[in-house]
């Protein structure tokens, strides 16, 4: 895989969903390595995301929902929420 560059400033609804994210990750006791091999990234690109350094796209927003067991819209409806 390909690894994505960290942008040069953070998005605040990219750090909002970064956070969502974490929640997600934390309240089933993973990893930032058991995630991002359930979602098929690297361990560093989630790292990025989860602070907020990098805005996902949306093939990346159903991976991550498909691996942490949510809809795509439950996510959102969080950063929706929060921003």
């Amino acid at each position: 895989m390909q690894e994505v560059p960290r942008k040069k400033e953070k998005d605040p609804l990219g750090e909002v969903f970064g956070a969502t994210v974490r929640k997600l990750r934390e309240s089933r006791g993973w990893t930032q390595e058991q995630l991002a091999e359930a979602s098929e990234m690297s361990a560093t690109y989630l790292g990025f995301l989860e602070r907020g350094e990098n805005v996902p796209t949306l093939p990346v927003i159903i991976r991550l929902a498909v691996a942490l067991k949510v809809t795509p819209a439950g996510v959102l409806e969080e950063v929706w929420r929060k921003r």
